[in-house]
């Protein structure tokens, strides 16, 4: 195998080596990296979310409240949980991976009663009252998924307007829900859970696109890089080495008459260059010498 060959072979195989191990690590890296920004946008969703709770509460809800009394019929737009969970199905459109849900232990409606898991959550802001968030992963039938939790407090007298007692709650809300579920709730206490949720596939396709073009990038350099090494190799190594051993195999079938080899700069090859040359001198000297002598000789 010539020069170049064994070059090209050595630094393909070193080269593959460290771009498997980089691609190890980034693909480590670009997974967090996927991550940390799916729950980034689920934070966003959730402070949307949060958002129109309050909205709803202090500017919606006061102004229907008179036509809720006067129709005395139930208007669920002024529930600060069913405006935030309608708001978040129009950001669902946009985002069909990720879910919302106000998981309620005991919920007014029964669609928000938290289940198992839910409630697990549910239970774990309320045994820990300074814990703001939970970040966690669980498994469902489509695979593992992601979910991003913040508790849910009883943060206003207004709110125990509906949820303190059947006694004190609107009769139109009894007529819609009826006096069992929803009530008994206290201020400040955690009634509930606001959990995003997304399938743990979401991060995994960012960061499996992200190391895609990441392989193909380092790809195209490792082959511009051997390109343009190759380039330099051929220039300083391999060719003036071809005219040494051109210059070597004449000298060794008597040619004395080969020109000598270009000097250019005091590197290696330059040196082994400007020896070859002296040898070639040395010799092209000795072998007139060695034939001035024969012809005397013969004389």
């Amino acid at each position: 195998m010539k020069l170049l060959g064994r070059f090209n072979l050595i630094f393909i195989v070193v080269f593959g080596v460290g771009l498997a191990a980089a691609a190890w690590l980034a693909y480590i890296f670009l997974r967090a990296e996927a991550k940390q920004t799916v729950l980034s946008e689920a934070r966003l969703m959730m402070e949307t979310t949060l958002a129109t709770r309050a909205y709803t509460d202090q500017q919606i809800g006061p102004l229907l409240a008179k036509d809720q009394r006067r129709d005395r019929n139930f208007i669920p737009q002024t529930v600060p949980a069913f405006s935030a969970t309608q708001v978040f199905n129009f950001v669902h459109k946009g985002n069909p991976a990720y879910s919302y849900k106000e998981a309620t232990l005991n919920p007014t409606d029964p669609v928000d009663r938290a289940t198992g898991w839910e409630a697990d959550v549910v239970n774990t802001f309320r045994n820990h009252p300074n814990r703001k968030e939970i970040i966690g992963e669980r498994k469902t039938p489509i695979g593992e998924s992601l979910f991003l939790a913040h508790p849910l407090r009883v943060g206003s007298a207004a709110c125990l307007e509906c949820h303190s007692t059947p006694a004190k709650a609107p009769a139109s809300l009894i007529r819609q829900y009826g006096p069992n579920n929803g009530f008994n709730w206290k201020l400040g206490e955690v009634v509930g859970a606001q959990i995003v949720s997304v399938p743990e596939s979401v991060p995994l396709k960012m960061a499996g696109k992200a190391f895609n073009r990441l392989v193909i990038y380092l790809a195209v350099l490792g082959v511009v890089t051997l390109m343009i090494l190759d380039l330099v190799l051929i220039t300083t190594v391999t060719r003036p080495a071809a005219r040494l051993s051109r210059m070597a195999d004449a000298i060794s079938k008597g040619k004395m008459d080969t020109e000598e080899l270009p000097v250019r700069g005091r590197d290696e090859i330059s040196v082994l260059a400007s020896s070859f040359n002296r040898m070639q001198r040395s010799l092209a000297r000795a072998m007139r010498m060695l034939e001035s002598q024969n012809e005397r000789d013969v004389v």
